[in-house]
């Protein structure tokens, strides 16, 4: 299963859309593009894979594998990206800003349990990131 994520950056954050070959699932969030700065920065565009991953913090989320110079970035739910992430993705129901998003519980349960549904298919699943055209 392919998902794809389609960025549009802004100084405070960056917001995405998360679609796969039916359509929109989500809208995302993130921390701003700063050159891949550990803690500080989204990561960089670029072909993952996802994989199931169980954390006493975050219960079962999804993992990105192989990300470039990072480790642990995770897909969890958080609203704002500022304050609750640390380079992770977090899906999000509506966009409040740049950064900033609504109902992120609800939003990355439905893409857990798509990926969850895949994975447990047996399917690679990947998530291709790029910018806005």
């Amino acid at each position: 299963m392919k998902l794809e994520l389609i960025r549009s950056y802004f100084p405070n954050g960056t917001n995405g859309i998360l679609q796969n070959s039916k359509g929109i699932i989500c809208y995302t969030i993130e921390l701003p593009w700063l050159n891949n700065e550990l803690r500080k920065s989204c990561i960089p565009e670029g072909k993952y894979v996802l994989v199931k991953r169980y954390s006493q913090k975050y219960g079962w989320h999804i993992l990105l594998k192989d990300v470039p110079n990072r480790t642990y970035i995770l897909m969890h739910p958080a609203n704002n990206a500022k304050k609750e992430l640390l380079g992770c993705i977090a899906p999000v129901t509506s966009i409040g800003g740049a950064g900033i998003g609504w109902e992120s519980k609800k939003a990355f349960n439905k893409v857990k349990d798509l990926v969850y549904q895949a994975i447990d298919k047996g399917q690679k699943v990947e998530l291709v990131i790029r910018s806005e055209m």
